[in-house]
């Protein structure tokens, strides 16, 4: 059995956000539409803030399957260690032979941002051009990425907790981007003006508040995937239009619907659709202007392995990635 490798540099350089976002798309529509297979994630928890999760998958009953496992190191970060360390594997589907490992790790960073921009490009205002981040990881950088490809951004700001961090942050996205991105002090400062908010923090309790939320912005809620830590609050569940990754997930994990909805605020109809019925002509997205699109992203196998089937794809053709006998 031979098993192609891409480690994460290749990832990195070969998973461009272009070609992701359009995959992204795809693979969301296809999730909507019921044709992929998936199961809920499993995550055990261990000290110290520490888990490791598994997501298995199909993109259809025919096609192509597999699994993505990952660990979740969130104290890694400070000690300039990746957070999130792992593999994405995929199985052929005619013989179940494995044959595609990828660094799981930047697939993760890439096709979620990849997913907030095609979420973002549905649903912001077309004249959509400030962007803020709340957040300075791995996460931080592939959103701005991914989004500065679908508008035209004139101004990112970002905050985080560390001065330091963000400082350097928007330095090095000034840097990469060639767009002026100015460090804030406080996430109500970063978002005053903003028309795009990411919010991409590993934070436990909301950061981003119905009161700080500029009318007429987007916001990709992004950095909670389980049922527990939480970025935004009720309020701004509330007043937000409110879209799903997958509805069934959110209403089971995503911890900002979770709380809205035990509180008495909202129901299931809160949840105006799922992205990729957005994508697909289902639903409008944004009906104006003026009010406030949220996307709740909780994240999906099927991105991953959407993910490393478009580097099998163009690895056929360029010869990329490493074949090993396993």
């Amino acid at each position: 059995m031979t098993v192609l490798i891409f480690n994460e540099a290749e990832v990195r350089r070969h998973l461009t956000p272009i070609e992701c976002i359009e995959a992204m798309r795809q693979a969301m529509i296809a999730l909507s539409r019921g044709q992929t297979q998936q199961l809920p994630r499993e995550i055990m928890t261990m000290s110290g803030g520490r888990m490791l999760g598994i997501m298995p998958g199909a993109m259809n009953a025919d096609a192509d399957f597999g699994a993505k496992i990952i660990s979740v190191f969130p104290q890694n970060f400070a000690e300039g260690r990746p957070s999130h360390q792992g593999a994405v594997m995929i199985f052929d589907a005619e013989t179940g032979a494995l044959k595609i490992l990828a660094h799981a790790g930047e697939i993760t960073a890439i096709r979620t941002g990849a997913t907030s921009a095609a979420a973002t490009d549905a649903l912001a205002r077309k004249d959509a051009s400030q962007l803020a981040i709340l957040g300075y990881g791995h996460q931080a950088f592939s959103h701005a990425r991914a989004i500065s490809k679908i508008r035209n951004l004139s101004k990112i700001t970002i905050w985080g907790r560390d001065k330091e961090r963000r400082t350097a942050a928007a330095a090095n996205l000034e840097k990469e981007l060639g767009v002026s991105c100015e460090p804030k002090a406080s996430a109500g400062e970063a978002v005053k003006d903003a028309d795009i908010i990411c919010t991409v923090t590993g934070a436990k309790d909301p950061i981003l508040f119905g009161s700080d939320a500029p009318d007429g912005a987007h916001i990709n809620v992004v950095g909670s995937s389980f049922n527990g830590p939480a970025e935004v609050d009720s309020d701004l569940v509330v007043k937000s239009v409110y879209f799903a990754d997958h509805r069934p997930s959110v209403i089971a994990q995503g911890t900002e619907y979770i709380r809205a909805h035990n509180a008495g605020l909202i129901d299931e109809t809160h949840i105006a659709a799922e992205i990729g019925e957005v994508f697909d002509g289902k639903h409008t997205g944004r009906r104006s202007d003026g009010e406030i699109t949220l996307y709740k992203s909780l994240g999906h196998i099927v991105q991953d392995l959407a993910g490393a089937i478009l580097l099998a794809h163009k690895a056929a053709e360029n010869s990329i990635g490493l074949t090993v006998d396993f």
